[in-house]
């Protein structure tokens, strides 16, 4: 039995929400069930913020309960939520699964939430006890784990702190996420390995952007760490609308195929995983793809119309 890596492609929330197209709900519901058809461990499917801020997660809620009543859809899916209002829509919505942001830098909380780090913390323990209660998970995201536009390197001790602290607040998962792609590979071992080292690595995710063409690097290394558990966005499309220099996501298609080559299986298939990659591309009319694609069009047939 090979070794899984379970892969959440975060594609129709952090891949949409800094296109130049703003996708309706028909096509919002289009690209989420071409990329579960792929095989794919999880979906981030949406956010619950104010659609005034990031028009193109209006209607969230909506786009749940329409893939809840599809009986052809099982993918375990996931929503990122700012604050109470929006656990509250997500749990009435129907998820089991929420997704909060932390913060490794004040500069960057209070840009992205208008809170400082402390404040957003303990809005999270809130909702964790909450969830607890309600038997909901909660993935922790550390945002800006190794450095921030703002306030520059991120000390690996205040990453750690709040990977230790929220760990033992019972978040079900935690997510380092390099939100502006700035880190290296030897930035990424050496944090992955000091948690590893102490804490249960089954817990503990990456998010990787490709700004300085360094994320399958990145997510190489995480893997000689032990980490298992990675987010990915299918044609490589992301970026932060509140972080200055944050690039699309690392494709799907490309960590997927960087696992594989190495033994490891993620459960995709490839030639509908392509498919997915060209209906995101088409949809948001950016013409986006992963940096393998080309390799992969040549080793893979295409399926679908």
């Amino acid at each position: 039995m090979r070794e899984k890596v379970v892969l959440t492609d975060v594609g129709p929330r952090d891949g949409l929400q800094n296109q130049g197209k703003i996708l309706n709900l028909g096509e919002r519901i289009e690209l989420v069930l071409a990329i579960a058809d792929a095989g794919i461990s999880q979906i981030e499917i949406g956010s619950f913020v104010s659609p005034r801020a990031v028009p193109a997660m209006a209607d969230t809620g909506e786009l749940v309960h329409e893939l809840i009543k599809l009986e052809s859809f099982r993918t375990p899916m996931v929503a990122l939520i700012p604050n109470f209002k929006g656990y509250n829509l997500a749990r009435n919505a129907g998820l089991t699964h929420v997704a909060m942001v932390l913060y490794a830098s004040d500069a960057m909380a209070r840009k992205n939430v208008g809170m400082s780090m402390i404040e957003a913390e303990a809005v999270t323990t809130l909702i964790l006890s909450e969830a607890q209660n309600d038997g909901i998970q909660v993935t922790c995201t550390i945002a800006v784990a190794f450095e921030c536009p703002f306030d520059g390197k991120t000390e690996p001790k205040i990453t750690e702190a709040i990977v230790d602290k929220f760990m033992d607040l019972g978040a079900d998962n935690i997510v380092l996420a390099d939100t502006i792609g700035a880190a290296n590979p030897k930035q990424v071992k050496f944090l992955t390995k000091n948690l590893a080292g102490k804490l249960d690595i089954n817990r503990i995710g990456c998010h990787f952007h490709d700004t300085r063409a360094l994320g399958l690097s990145n997510v190489y290394a995480a893997l000689e760490s032990g980490i298992r558990r990675f987010d990915s966005s299918i044609a490589g499309l992301g970026g932060c609308p509140f972080a200055p220099g944050a690039s699309g996501n690392v494709a799907t298609e490309d960590v997927a195929m960087l696992c594989e080559q190495l033994g490891f299986s993620t459960g995709l298939d490839f030639a509908k995983l392509l498919f997915a990659s060209e209906k995101a591309a088409g949809l948001t009319e950016s013409g986006a793809e992963g940096r393998a694609t080309a390799w992969l069009k040549q080793n893979y047939e295409k399926v679908g119309t």
